[in-house]
């Protein structure tokens, strides 16, 4: 991380918190190298002018996830390679709490590495960002404040990385016709393409029989087919039973 000049670098940490007491961000630092910590600490940690509220430090897996599951913070600063597993093992183990709608943490890659293996394995992890430590103290600052509010960040190198393997992933194309069906009528036609009787279907979907048979109705009109049959035959080439 470069280092500004005292005067410059609580200008630019100001100015990328929005100003002084406009918006605050709790931030858990998880990095092996207890220097870079106190280095990052000073940077950005100075509440008063960043914004950045520095509420918890770890070294090691073990460590990480025992500090943020403590203190639940808004925002993660994360290195990739980290003793008991490295920051994967971090993102696996703190799922839950990046699933929680209400108050959930968001975790922001920050490693010395800009190899394409652990930009994307973070990223698959749940990392919503990834900057590398040559990141000046104020584009970090701002980072973690975006990172907050939802986006993703990244260095501008990496993000042809992230871009590159979600595209060559096997996406599923889109399906015109599936997509005419509405959720309910999904359900109908599996069941109906794996053998269930209407009756069954309307058990399991409490639902009535007469509610299963117009469903159906509709996904035969909608889909062009005449008899369970053909919608057997549809659903099973879609792998959809």
């Amino acid at each position: 991380m470069s280092e500004p000049t005292e005067a410059n670098g609580a200008a630019q940490a100001a100015e990328a918190a929005g100003g002084t007491g406009e918006r605050r961000v709790r931030v858990v630092l998880v990095d092996d190298h207890r220097m870079f910590r106190t280095g990052v600490q000073a940077e950005i940690g100075r509440t008063e002018e960043t914004g950045v509220e520095v509420v918890g430090e770890a070294a090691d897996v073990d460590q990480a996830v025992t500090v943020i599951t403590a203190t639940r913070p808004e925002v993660v600063l994360l290195d990739v390679h980290l003793p008991g597993g490295g920051g994967v093992e971090v993102l696996r183990r703190c799922a839950p709490l990046m699933g929680d709608a209400e108050r959930p943490v968001r975790f922001l890659a920050l490693s010395v590495s800009d190899a394409a293996e652990d930009v994307i394995g973070v990223i698959r992890g749940g990392a919503r960002g990834y900057v590398t430590k040559t990141i000046t103290g104020a584009d970090l600052i701002d980072s973690v404040f975006r990172v907050q509010e939802g986006d993703a960040v990244f260095s501008p190198r990496l993000a042809g990385f992230v871009l590159d393997a979600f595209a060559s992933t096997d996406a599923p194309p889109v399906d015109e016709d599936l997509d005419r069906l509405t959720q309910r009528e999904r359900e109908v036609l599996r069941l109906i393409a794996r053998g269930y009787a209407y009756k069954e279907i309307a058990k399991q979907l409490f639902i009535s029989v007469k509610t299963v048979e117009s469903h159906v109705s509709a996904v035969l009109r909608k889909l062009q087919l005449s008899n369970r049959h053909e919608l057997t035959r549809w659903a099973t080439a879609r792998r959809l039973v």
